[in-house]
């Protein structure tokens, strides 16, 4: 049986995959409780929510989109 030409490798998968993750740990770090009406919550403005966690995420979004474009070397020449 041939092997299937399929649009992504397993190194795409792979590299998909970590840019998910790392999107992941970006949203849980922005993560907290809020502030009500009651009671005022200064972390809402922390450095760790406002800066650290969308940089994070924005570097899994440019991770995944280089798990889409890239393309594998092939060991043959067609």
């Amino acid at each position: 049986m041939e092997k299937r030409d399929f649009a992504f490798s397993k190194a795409n998968y792979v590299l998909l995959a970590i840019g998910m993750v790392v999107v992941i740990i970006g949203f849980l770090l922005m993560s907290g409780s809020g502030s009500t009406e009651t009671a005022y919550d200064p972390d809402i403005f922390s450095a760790r929510r406002i800066k650290v966690a969308p940089l994070v995420c924005l570097a899994g979004f440019v991770s995944m989109i280089y798990a889409v474009v890239y393309r594998p070397k092939n060991k043959e020449n067609k």
